[in-house]
């Protein structure tokens, strides 16, 4: 099962997809771990408050991989490279975007479980 949600950037509203596939595309693309990589995200965002925040040009790069990768599995017309698809926007806030792009993928992994547990039920274990 796969979730899609529209978050605004630079006044667009871009499609973003959360599915079990994310992790295996993020893996081949960026010889990564998203599981990792979101967990270092959260740490370091801290708050949405980015004078809170321990964010630095890694992470960053970590997020804009993120946001790529969710968005190219919504919408195949999105360029090939992350490089090219921030091409496409002016700056925008990464405390605005990466907290929906967190729920999402929290949305999905948490249904993602409930049907592993229903599944089990029904197969008697």
């Amino acid at each position: 099962m796969s979730l899609i949600k529209n978050i605004e950037i630079d006044g667009k509203s871009i499609p973003f997809k959360a599915s079990a596939a994310i992790p295996r595309i993020y893996r081949i693309k960026f010889q990564r771990d998203i599981y990792k990589d979101l967990h270092l995200l959260e740490k370091s965002m801290g708050s949405s408050n980015p004078k809170e925040s321990s964010l630095d040009m890694f992470s960053l790069e970590i997020f804009e991989n993120i946001a790529y990768v969710m968005a190219k599995h919504a919408n195949p017309s999105v360029p090939e490279s992350p490089e090219q698809w921030l091409d496409e926007f002016d700056t925008f806030s990464i405390y605005q975007v990466l907290p929906q792009l967190i729920e999402l993928w929290g949305l999905n992994t948490k249904t993602e479980v409930t049907a592993k547990k229903k599944l089990e039920q029904l197969n008697g274990k």
